[in-house]
């Protein structure tokens, strides 16, 4: 059998070994893609040492387990079903794996199946075990295997670590959609600073918002995130008060739109507050995954006709989509910066993966 290097996990609170495996093989609608690059997720570090005691009802894949959420590189064989991917093909993997059959995944919203899991990250419920069986492992390996629906082709003004954060880009792109037409509209962004409030903000502006309120605590960072559109962003840190006022005090009745990207462990009174400060009939969609209960008035939601939603991740064809606005330079990633390690390195890779100029940071792991 060939073998391959991969970064594997043995046991929680232990350092990733590299280990010689088992290269994949291409079947059926799988193909095998050559990494290179993976991106690094921020949380990866409290997956790793705390998910179990968080969130037990979210499992992680079987151990010894390579992880590796957003893998990019280049295909290498493929199964005998593949139609319309070639080896050759430069491509992101989306880590999304349901199961292709149920009525959701039929129509387009995987995320809403039941066996709904990241390859290479954690499943959402006890299905996920279903899926582990046949796609145990994620990207921080030199190879791997992955059906061809989730195989976005990328173009060729973008690089391999530039897709290799596709998954969190897609993430914000595919909330704002949620919203419907953002064009001549107002949205707040809670914790703009982070991964996902960068890319909801560049995503924003691609699609057309009229102005965007950027909340987050760190003002340097603030100020890069003002840079990308002085005339159409106003920013402003959570250090100087309300949220809510602030936008109530530039709008009069409050913005149309908020999009909440605080992360697991954010103060959820600050997610309320930046509510408060959408107008009556206004939407708001959380990304982030703030782990903790937050408590607001319901007769407040029932009386100004709000819409909550949640929003995971996206789906192949949104990633399509990303990928040809980048190609048509509707979108400039250039903006970001990445931060680049060895396989070897991955255990100060997953440490050092906060430490850089927050949302504008890209992680990746180079096997």
């Amino acid at each position: 059998m060939t073998k391959m290097r991969s970064a594997r996990l043995h046991a929680i609170n232990t350092p990733m070994v590299i280990d010689e495996v088992e290269k994949p093989v291409a079947s059926g609608s799988d193909v095998v893609i050559q990494v290179k690059a993976c991106g690094l997720v921020p949380n990866l570090a409290n997956v790793l040492n705390n998910w179990e005691s968080w969130y037990p009802h979210q499992p992680l894949p079987p151990k010894p387990a390579t992880f590796g959420l957003d893998p990019a590189g280049i295909v290498t064989e493929v199964g005998d079903q593949v139609v319309a991917i070639k080896p050759g093909d430069r491509v992101y993997v989306n880590p999304l794996r349901s199961c292709g059959a149920c009525h959701e995944c039929a129509s387009g919203a995987p995320m809403k199946c039941d066996h709904f899991t990241f390859n290479g990250y954690f499943g959402f419920g006890p299905q996920s075990a279903e899926i582990y069986k046949r796609y145990p492992d994620g990207g921080f390996a030199e190879f791997m295997r992955a059906p061809q629906s989730a195989i976005v082709k990328i173009p060729d003004n973008m690089t391999f670590t530039q897709a290799a954060r596709l998954g969190y880009l897609g993430t914000s792109y595919s909330a704002l959609k949620k919203f419907g037409g953002l064009s001549g509209k107002t949205l707040i962004i809670n914790g703009a600073s982070g991964t996902l409030g960068v890319g909801a903000t560049m995503f924003a502006l691609a699609m057309g918002v009229a102005r965007i309120f950027a909340v987050a605590r760190g003002r340097p960072l603030l100020e890069r995130i003002k840079a990308l559109a002085p005339s159409r962003i106003e920013t402003f840190s959570t250090e100087d008060g309300s949220t809510a006022e602030w936008v109530r005090s530039l709008t009069g009745t409050g913005a149309n739109f908020m999009l909440d990207c605080l992360g697991a462990k954010a103060d959820t009174a600050l997610m309320k507050d930046a509510m408060m400060g959408v107008r009556r009939g206004g939407t708001i969609v959380n990304i982030g995954g703030t782990g903790s209960d937050m408590l607001f008035n319901t007769k407040w939601w029932m009386d100004n006709s709000m819409t909550l939603i949640g929003s995971a991740w996206l789906t192949t064809a949104e990633g399509m989509e990303m990928a040809a606005m980048v190609e048509t330079g509707v979108i400039d990633l250039s903006v970001l910066e990445t931060k680049a390690f060895p396989l070897d390195a991955v255990n100060e890779a997953i440490g050092g993966a906060a430490s850089g100029s927050g949302g504008f940071t890209s992680y990746v792991l180079q096997p």
